[in-house]
């Protein structure tokens, strides 16, 4: 995206160098990555940071409405919400796609958000350990809002431990240690001492939350909440006896659960911004648009892809028997930006916001990026291929 950096960074490029690289990545906590790195990060000028920035300061502006809970009280499944509510979803990912317009030129188009957590330790780890293997200019940086590595767990300390004792704060997961983004919880213990946590072994007497810390029962006081429900419904009845977090506990969550599902796709309809495709609550479209195959259908209450109809026919959406629970949303055209040693790559970047208590409005901090050169972005769409994977993006300072 960086013409004269791609070109740099692509001649330079030598596989051994990056087979280094990665065995160094995986060092520090064998066989905890599962999923690919890509052979290249992404660079970001000024001018494009500036268009997503702006795209989710829009956003932002619905979000802090004090007509955004009563908008969205019906984003959260019935059975499913959780008491205890904070005020605000302390973490925000805003998914973007580079892709080409009309006019033949880049421009970001928001493909999903979601009030929840994503990888906010490991993207300090893998860009850092990624500058001692290539060459990336000193006026670039993965972080945002002139954060560095420094001030950035500093911060995330703050949010997520504060004042209270780490031994009382727990990583919150479906057993923490199988998941394909375990490697983010082990950095996140690195860097700020928060333990995972699986949610089978968190025990409640009256309205206290406990886990066995060294053969101690400790209380719970905070949860860095990374269960997704739909993996939580899929899995209950494997899981056996576990706590009720649709109960009132006496535990802050980071980010509360309710938020999940408040900044999700569901939100989607209520945004009008260039950078944010046009999307409908599938019930409340009038006549089905003639140029279906511009559009995709994607269900309100999934997560990662699941469900998503792209090959969109008018008996799909006849099919649909809960049309409240769909959206129908115009499709975007990915640009093949990235160009590697074979075809080119599709890249799709993660701004990662924080929301501190104390601050009015969610700021942006950290990224990560996903190269594919499938129909999809995805590990699926991209079996056997190169300079695909998991990345991140260095922004012109």
């Amino acid at each position: 995206m960086v013409p004269e950096l791609r070109r740099d960074f692509n001649a330079k490029f030598e596989i051994d160098k990056y087979n280094a690289f990665v065995k160094d990545l995986h060092s520090l906590h064998p066989g905890a990555i599962e999923f690919r790195i890509a052979e290249t990060p992404v660079f970001v000028d000024s001018a494009f940071t500036k268009k997503m920035l702006d795209a989710c300061e829009h956003i932002i502006d619905v979000i802090v409405d004090p007509k955004f809970k009563s908008l969205t009280d019906r984003a959260i499944p019935k059975g499913e919400f959780v008491p205890g509510e904070s005020p605000k979803s302390h973490m925000i990912a805003f998914d973007f796609g580079v892709c080409i317009n009309s006019q033949k030129e880049l421009e970001p188009q928001l493909i999903e958000m979601q009030g929840f957590p994503t990888l906010f330790g490991f993207q300090v780890f893998y860009p850092e350990l990624l500058r001692n293997y290539f060459d990336i200019p000193s006026n670039y940086s993965h972080y945002l809002n002139s954060y560095t590595k420094e001030t950035y767990i500093q911060m995330l300390k703050r949010l997520l431990v504060g004042s209270t004792p780490v031994e009382n704060v727990i990583l919150l997961e479906i057993k923490p240690h199988e998941q394909k983004t375990r490697i983010d919880f082990y950095c996140t213990q690195d860097y700020l001492g928060i333990e995972p946590v699986n949610i089978m072994d968190v025990t409640g007497e009256g309205d206290k939350l406990y886990y066995m810390k060294d053969g101690k029962k400790t209380e719970i006081k905070k949860i860095y909440n990374r269960v997704i429900f739909d993996d939580l419904k899929a899995q209950r009845e494997s899981l056996g006896n576990i706590i009720d977090i649709t109960k009132e506990w006496d535990v802050k969550w980071i980010p509360h659960p309710n938020w999940f599902y408040r900044i999700s796709k569901f939100t989607l309809p209520f945004i009008k911004h260039p950078y944010v495709p046009q999307t409908y609550f599938l019930n409340e479209v009038k006549k089905i648009p003639s140029d279906l195959e511009n559009y995709v259908l994607k269900p309100l209450f999934s997560f990662a892809g699941q469900g998503v109809v792209i090959d969109l026919t008018k008996e799909d959406l006849e099919n649909i028997n809960d049309p409240e629970n769909w959206i129908l949303q115009r499709k975007v055209k990915y640009a093949d930006v990235i160009k590697t040693p074979d075809e080119p790559a599709k890249a799709e970047i993660r701004l990662m916001y924080v929301w501190p208590d104390n601050e009015p409005r969610p700021h942006a901090a950290i990224n990560l990026a996903r190269l594919s050169k499938g129909k999809m972005i995805g590990v699926r769409y991209n079996k056997d291929k190169e300079w695909v994977g998991g990345s991140v993006c260095y922004f012109e300072k």
